[in-house]
């Protein structure tokens, strides 16, 4: 049988045109998702950040009952573990940076870590933890700790000028025994706003015991940017697990 060519139609492919308008088609489709997915992935940021540090609060409480007392921060240059100042020890319960210190991941034995042995959250940023000093140490020495126990760390709504939260309706606690935070996706030690400026840090001059937490907002609100996101133990919380392990009063 002999195939007349001539009279089979002719294939073609796609033109320049065409592919053009394909290509352009799909541009716009991906730069709809790219913000979705951007924002997806944002969100699961702070969903797995919250997590983790809800995580260091227990790993905390844990420790407390075990020790009968509360860690004491790492220092920037102690890998990971909690940082007793010159002559301090869990004796004592003196430690080397109370209010803007690290949360001592290999002490805790908490995952994830950095290579230096450092909590880190989402972003990749080691995560903050401050524990209060108050009656000569009493929460971070061993069995110092008693009911009466007054801890002082501060968590405002605003930054406060003073030590404690000097605007009215302000506080959210005056009597925290520890704070964790992460200094959110911007990552800033000491902060780009205000209120971010108010979270003790290695690198700032601002060591007081007085923290801010509140709702994200963004460059130009009135306190500027502040993303970090800040949980605490309080006193209840503490001595109430302590009470139920049997070691207090």
């Amino acid at each position: 049988m002999i195939m007349n060519y001539r009279h089979m139609p002719k294939q073609r492919g796609f033109s320049l045109i065409e592919m053009a308008i394909v290509m352009f088609i799909l541009a716009l489709l991906l730069g709809g998702l790219l913000p979705t997915i951007t924002a997806q992935m944002e969100m699961q940021h702070i969903r797995d950040t919250r997590k983790q540090l809800d995580e260091i609060q227990q790993a905390l409480l844990g420790y407390a009952i075990a020790n009968s007392r509360l860690p004491c921060p790492a220092s920037a240059v102690s890998n990971g573990a909690e940082s007793f100042a010159a002559g301090g020890s869990a004796i004592n319960g003196n430690c080397s940076n109370f209010n803007n210190g690290f949360v001592p991941a290999a002490t805790l034995g908490l995952s994830p870590m950095d290579s230096e042995g450092y909590a880190i959250d989402a972003w990749n940023n080691r995560i903050r933890y401050a524990v209060s000093s108050a009656s000569t140490n009493a929460l971070t020495s061993s069995n110092g700790m008693s009911l009466t126990t007054t801890p002082n760390l501060f968590v405002c709504s605003t930054a406060s000028a003073t030590v404690g939260c000097s605007i009215t309706n302000s506080t959210l606690t005056s009597n925290a025994v520890s704070v964790i935070y992460s200094t959110g996706k911007n990552g800033v030690d000491g902060g780009t706003g205000v209120d971010e400026t108010e979270n003790p840090n290695p690198n700032s001059a601002d060591n007081d015991s007085v923290f801010v937490s509140h709702t994200p907002t963004p460059i130009g609100a009135a306190n500027g940017e502040f993303d970090d996101k800040v949980v605490w133990i309080s006193t209840n919380i503490l001595f109430n697990r302590m009470v139920s392990a049997g070691r207090l009063p």
